[in-house]
């Protein structure tokens, strides 16, 4: 009776104040237009459609809407630039520098060189690194480590990587590692992948020597598990 009673009086309260009530209920119809609007501005990205990529990746549709979800859940805008990349990665390494090896990574996701990387793209990244052949998986390791995207990885490149690898991780580690420890490992990798000496290895160099070698495989596969 109580409600029955407080409803007919909030009506006669409505019926006494009508300009008031409508003028309410225009703002809220204007604000959440307005926020409606500016949800629609942001996101400038959609994603194919998931069968599409079904068919481009090896994950399922039902896969696929788990990644897409957390993916807008960190990107609402459906993509993600780098600064917003690297704060993502970092909260896995909260006990390294793990900037260094973002910004390499975040390359290599951005396949088209535009600073920022879709879900298109980071979903075949991630298809390739977890469910992809060898071959695949050292092709696409290859791409990371030529950071010029010259079509060669020399010395350098390499030691940039190495080197970005142990400032997320390696001083983390036990026992602890030597300063000059990733030095070491690149002039033993390069010696192996540099076959015919010529200061450069190739994609060709590089997959030959990766996959006789298995100390050299695994040694590439702490990539994949930092991914």
């Amino acid at each position: 009776m109580g409600a029955v009673m407080g409803t007919f009086s909030s009506l006669q309260t409505k019926q006494r104040r009508p300009s008031k009530d409508i003028a309410w209920w225009y703002y809220q119809y204007q604000r959440d237009k307005i926020e409606d609007e500016l949800e629609m501005t942001m996101v400038c990205h959609r994603p194919e459609g998931l069968e599409q990529l079904e068919a481009q990746t090896n994950f399922t549709k039902r896969e696929l809407q788990v990644l897409y979800r957390g993916f807008k859940n960190e990107c609402p805008s459906g993509v993600v630039n780098e600064e917003t990349f690297k704060q993502i990665y970092a909260q896995f390494f909260p006990h390294g520098d793990a900037s260094a090896y973002a910004h390499y990574l975040f390359n290599a996701f951005d396949t088209t060189q535009t600073g920022s990387v879709k879900f298109e793209d980071f979903v075949t990244a991630l298809s390739i690194l977890l469910r992809g052949s060898v071959y695949e998986k050292l092709r696409w390791t290859f791409n990371l480590y030529d950071i010029n995207k010259d079509g060669y990885i020399n010395k350098e490149e390499m030691m940039d990587i190495v080197k970005a690898i142990y400032d997320m991780m390696g001083k983390y580690t036990y026992p602890v590692l030597k300063e000059d420890t990733p030095r070491q490992h690149v002039d033993v990798f390069f010696q192996k992948m540099d076959k015919n000496k010529d200061g450069v290895v190739t994609l060709d160099e590089f997959l030959e020597s990766c996959q006789e070698d298995d100390n050299l495989m695994r040694s590439l596969q702490l990539f994949q598990n930092v991914m």
